[in-house]
């Protein structure tokens, strides 16, 4: 099981650079595991692509019907009093310390390509492009 954050979703669902990593990393590892807040952040870069017309909106619907499909069953609550206890200690921001947090409470590794929170949490965290 790994911890994946919304950039990792974004690039597996949305064809770019690093879809093909993303992909690889499912295939290492099927068993995505994301907290809820994963859907709100999602439906922002959906609605992002479609408004830089990067998308048809009819499009950005299927996508994050899919998206929500695949990840049924894997979306946990975070305790919030850890996210935000992660969020001081490392100057990041509430909504990234939710898959640290999510990693930690499961005992596994989260996946991610933001450097800072990888640099912060280097123990819990792995760069997409190490673990594919």
């Amino acid at each position: 099981m790994i911890v994946v954050d919304t950039n990792i979703i974004a690039y597996f669902w949305l064809p770019g650079d690093f879809t093909r990593q993303a992909e690889a990393a499912l295939t290492k590892d099927p068993d995505w595991a994301v907290p809820y807040l994963w859907r709100s952040e999602f439906r922002n870069v959906l609605a992002t692509y479609v408004r830089a017309k990067r998308l048809a909106a009819i499009d950005a619907h299927s996508i994050y019907l899919n998206a929500e499909s695949m990840l049924a069953g894997r979306e946990y609550a975070v305790v919030g009093m850890r996210a935000l206890a992660l969020a001081f200690e490392s100057h990041l921001s509430a909504y990234d310390c939710e898959y640290v947090a999510l990693a930690d409470e499961l005992g596994c590794k989260f996946v991610s390509s933001d450097r800072k929170l990888l640099k912060a949490y280097p123990k819990l965290g792995v760069s997409l492009s190490a673990f594919a």
